[in-house]
């Protein structure tokens, strides 16, 4: 409370009277002492804008973000550390939390960038200059070398590149009258605006003017909605504190609402239905939650009262009430919701904060009676809609009441009920007792043939390894599952249900690290089957996540070989992801809509698509080489400060600690995952044959360097649709200024680049060209940015631009408190040779006279 407090008013002052909190909702952790907080409504941990969470190793106790999207998009969470909450010495490092807090909002809110770069702190400018990146450049400080390079203390120019070499940084001055930037140093106390178009530091090659095409933090800031017709408070006198909710969620209380109506087509629904409810209360629900079960066709039905799952006997008397016959030939889905808030209220007479599972066909025209008193009521509500003829409204319960929303065929070979039921999980952060799904294969299997796969158990998973086999008509396939050690398990060891057709095996104990199982389903019929394979486990220990996050449009998933508590990894292998709509397979490469590398962040544009309508989303993760994580990257943080000077000394603080743990570089061997990723709906898909639409996707990923007085451009291929295919052409200009490139392209100087062949999509491109102002001598820095182009001559959005330096190779010259400038030594170095030879001259003439006199 304390912290938002103070961030509320350095908000308002930093926003220009436009911005601060008003009201804040806190989740008290539900294993601290109850004191009798507030029951949330639709809150959770993992929506939170903000999580407080032991370090992630990748981040240590720095604040950051996660930032998954281009310049002005919102983030997805802040994650503080408890110990940056509580650890006063944490201040001199990063400055006041509410000062922190702002800078990280900033990223989180409205999606701007960080305007220091840990990468590059160092740049020469166009007057050959070499500067600290920064925002605003009027920031003072001095030169100070902590490392071997240096020569006597001081800071080495490197001859080669016209930077400092590595060890050299710079201390600020703790007291400054520059007032920008909060997202460059939010610890100086002055610091208090963001910079704008009248200070933005265009030169520095920090993120901010990579992502934001050189616009100032300001100028995206006052650009959001947030702004608009929102004129400023002049008087802070009218801003009161923030008002503060307390919120505890105590107990998991949840109720499956099953249709079991004929509307849904195909006469195998409630086998499918019963497979799936099944698998989730005896195998993916957690212990200790209330679960609950409805029933509704034209009317509803309580099929059992919610009770606490405390062992495997009260998982199997709560599966005995699923449905087994099908219901009438109509469907009232308000009957159903109705029934389930009463059947929640009987447990405490209260329904906040609790969960109701919706699966339904969805067709039905008089949902919309009872839509606000189920959004009022405090549940959230998942919606999972089977078949393609159910009503949109149906996702609109999932996003009023903050609920998860999935889509399921009616193909029995696709995306099925298993995969959407094991992703309903708790969202309390808790998650050491959750389940992680490993696998999941269906296919249509034709006589006499097989389905078969092989996966691995890593080492961070092997607890109650679950396995489950379904098929749809009369007659079970011969069942084969084998491990390294010649351990094999056969229909006989499977527990086998041949009313609802299911087997299911748990295997005893905790697999072995690395432990491969194979498994394959041999159809004994001769006619064709649909067949699937279900393999899920839990965390071996409680340890560090390594998580991957993938984003499809608007959409925004994470599967992760742990799932603990926070949602994203780096690593350096390649990982394949297969997106099961559309078949897509997807590595990891930093193109198009992918806008950062090494952020364990895979992103892929998808857009052939059949028709209108829902569309499902299911993802295969697999990796079969060993996993080594990587250092931190500097990617929306706040700047851990090296140290200050104050009244003419230099107080450094302790060196920012490795946050790479040797337990974490272990090998890590292969791994799978599978999760479904939600359901959504596209429209307006054209009818039949259509001309190109689809341009090639923006190269993000530009960069630019003086070889041999060449510019040396590097990027990665786009595509000739997006990131798929291969473009037809490039088009390269230059400029002095960035602003020109960015406002206007076509005015700039073009670059010949026609026996430039584009590559594919996804690989390296490499073009080098001799700039006419380089071979004038008229400047030393220019600016380049490319678009590409397909064969209809759609053209991509322009790239990110891209810096190229030339410099005159200095002299070795030790500074230690002012910024190094190579120009200004040249200056020197010349006004004392012109001293020297007017002091020589002038004596010479001096001696010649008195010669003469002689």
């Amino acid at each position: 409370q304390e912290v938002i407090t103070e961030a509320s008013l350095h908000l308002f002052n930093a926003t220009r009277g436009r911005a601060h909190f008003r009201s804040v909702k806190i989740l008290i952790p539900p294993t601290w002492t109850e004191k009798g907080y507030e029951a949330p409504k639709h809150e959770s941990y993992d929506t939170a804008d903000v999580i407080v969470a032991p370090p992630y190793w990748k981040h240590g106790d720095d604040p950051y973000t996660l930032q998954p999207g281009a310049c002005g998009q919102m983030g997805k969470y802040i994650h503080f550390t408890p110990n940056f909450l509580v650890n006063d010495n944490l201040m001199d490092i990063y400055g006041s939390r509410g000062r922190v807090f702002v800078h990280e909002w900033a990223h989180l809110r409205w999606g701007v960038f960080d305007e220091y770069d840990s990468e590059r702190p160092f740049y020469v400018t166009a007057r050959n200059q070499v500067k600290v990146t920064r925002c605003s450049s009027d920031l003072t400080g001095i030169y100070v070398c902590e490392k071997k390079s240096c020569t006597e203390g001081s800071c080495v120019i490197n001859k080669l590149t016209g930077l400092f070499k590595e060890g050299c940084t710079f201390i600020h001055e703790r007291n400054q009258t520059a007032v920008s930037s909060i997202m460059y140093m939010q610890s100086l106390s002055s610091l208090a605006e963001f910079c704008d178009e009248h200070n933005h530091n265009r030169e520095a090659p920090n993120l901010q003017n990579r992502m934001c095409d050189y616009r100032s933090t300001w100028e995206v800031i006052k650009n959001s909605t947030d702004f608009k017709n929102n004129p400023p408070v002049t008087n802070s006198s009218y801003i009161t504190p923030p008002s503060f909710s307390l919120l505890q969620k105590r107990d998991r209380v949840i109720c499956l609402v099953l249709d079991i109506s004929k509307t849904i087509s195909g006469n195998n629904w409630i086998n499918r239905l019963h497979q799936a409810a099944e698998l989730y209360l005896l195998q993916i629900v957690e212990e200790n939650s209330y679960v609950g079960i409805v029933t509704f066709s034209h009317t509803g039905e309580i099929k059992a009262s919610v009770r606490q799952i405390v062992g495997n006997a009260v998982r199997k008397q709560l599966a005995s009430h699923l449905p087994a016959a099908p219901g009438s030939k109509t469907t009232n889905v308000c009957a159903g919701l109705q029934l389930a808030l009463e059947v929640i209220r009987k447990k405490d007479g209260n329904t906040y904060g609790s969960e109701i599972v919706l699966v339904t066909g969805g067709q039905d025209s008089s949902m919309k009676k009872c839509f606000s008193d189920m959004v009022n009521s405090g549940s959230v509500i998942h919606t999972i809609t089977v078949g393609s003829s159910a009503a949109k409204e149906i996702e609109h319960f999932s996003k009023e009441t903050g609920g998860l929303k999935f889509f399921v065929p009616e193909r029995l070979d696709f995306s099925d009920l298993l995969d959407v039921f094991s992703g309903i999980l708790s969202r309390s952060g808790d998650t050491f007792n959750q389940s992680i799904q490993i696998e999941s294969a269906s296919d249509s299997i034709g006589g006499y043939k097989e389905l078969s796969r092989t996966v691995t158990i890593d080492s961070t998973v092997g607890r109650e390894t679950f396995f489950v086999a379904t098929w749809q008509t009369p007659g079970a396939p011969a069942i084969t599952l084998s491990d390294p050690s010649g351990k094999s398990y056969t229909n006989k060891d499977f527990d086998i249900d041949s009313i609802f057709h299911v087997a299911r095996l748990q295997i005893p104990g905790i697999a072995e690290v690395r432990f491969k199982i194979s498994f394959s389903l041999l159809n004994l019929n001769s006619i064709t089957k649909v067949l699937k394979f279900y393999q899920k486990s839990e965390l071996r220990a409680l340890t560090q996540p390594q998580e991957f996050c993938f984003r499809f449009l608007s959409l925004f998933m994470k599967i992760s070989t742990s799932f603990f508590h926070l949602k994203e990894t780096s690593i350096n292998t390649p990982i394949f992801a297969c997106f099961c709509f559309a078949k897509l397979c997807l590595s990891y490469i930093y193109l198009g809509s992918d806008i950062a590398k090494h952020d364990g962040i895979y992103s892929k544009y998808l857009f052939s698509f059949p028709g209108n309508g829902r569309y499902s989303l299911k993802v295969h993760v697999h990796a079969s080489t060993t996993i080594i994580p990587q250092s931190a990257m500097p990617w929306s943080h706040a700047m851990y400060i090296p140290g200050y000077v104050e009244n003419g000394k230099i107080k450094m603080n302790p060196s920012r600690p490795s946050v790479i743990r040797n337990d974490l570089q272990l090998k890590r061997g292969g791994f799978h995952r599978t999760a479904a990723g939600g359901s959504f709906i596209v429209s307006a898909v054209p009818v039949g044959p259509y001309a190109d639409v689809f341009p090639p996707c923006k190269i993000i990923d530009l960069d630019a360097r003086i070889e041999d007085n060449k510019v040396v451009l590097s990027w990665t291929a786009p595509g000739d649709d997006f990131d798929k295919g291969q473009a037809a052409g490039y088009e390269i200009r230059t400029s002095e200024t960035p602003l020109e490139l960015r406002d206007n392209f076509y005015k700039s100087t073009f670059v010949n680049a026609s026996s430039l062949s584009p590559e594919h999509a996804g690989y390296k491109e490499i073009f080098a060209f001799k700039p006419e102002a380089f071979t004038t001598g008229n400047i030393s820095i220019i600016y380049v940015a490319i678009r590409a182009m397909d064969e209809v001559f759609l053209h991509s959005e322009l790239s990110n631009i891209a810096q190229a330096v030339m410099f005159i190779p200095p002299m070795d010259y030790p500074t230690s408190n002012v910024e190094f400038s190579v120009s200004t030594i040249l200056l020197l170095v010349f006004g004392l040779l012109a001293v020297a030879c007017l002091t020589g001259s002038i004596t010479f003439c001096l001696l010649k006279k008195n010669n003469k006199k002689t």
